[in-house]
């Protein structure tokens, strides 16, 4: 039996329609972002969207109830898997995806009453697809963070039980992912 995987599916309203002025910088940015993303230590995938014929889609992409279409008829979203949870936390709270977040207010709407993401664990031969992806951050938006859908601030473990991350691991990988980004 394989060892379970770390599924982790953002979702975001832009504040204007993806070609407009004001999305710009995200535009600039975003290849670049999964370029890095893509090298990180742990990165085990992630799905295509239906413009990149070279990275396949893990089903039909959907968007949770919270989608409001601006004109564009898709909305800013990721669906990935990971060895771990500092694995994922690496990548995306250091580096060039970190210094994204921070311009995330230029952007995308802030959530109002909505998360933004959700992470949960599945079967080492499982590969979510968006429905579930959606699935579970409704149930994150409707229950609260459990076993079946958490936030890395209310994490759990492939054993369904409270895990707390290990910040040491963290900075390790951070700076395996800095010292490739380098190289």
């Amino acid at each position: 039996m394989s060892e379970p995987r770390l599924a982790l599916y953002t979702f975001s309203l832009f504040v204007a329609p993806y070609e407009s002025e004001q999305i710009k910088g995200f535009r600039d940015t975003e290849p670049h972002v999964f370029e890095t993303i893509g090298n990180a230590s742990g990165f085990l995938g992630r799905s295509g969207y239906e413009d990149e014929p070279d990275i396949p889609m893990w089903g039909e992409q959907v968007f949770p109830k919270y989608w409001q279409d601006n004109g564009d008829g898709w909305a800013p979203s990721t669906l990935s898997l990971w060895e771990s949870i500092e694995a994922a936390l690496a990548a995306c709270y250091h580096g060039l995806h970190a210094k994204a977040l921070k311009r995330g207010r230029e952007w995308n709407v802030k959530p109002d009453g909505w998360p933004n993401y959700v992470a949960w664990w599945v079967a080492g031969n499982h590969r979510p697809d968006w429905s579930e992806a959606v699935s579970r951050l409704e149930h994150l938006g409707d229950h609260g963070p459990s076993a079946t859908a958490f936030t890395f601030k209310t994490m759990f473990g492939p054993d369904g039980q409270a895990a707390r991350i290990d910040t040491a691991e963290v900075k390790c990988l951070a700076a395996e992912n800095a010292a490739a980004a380098e190289g």
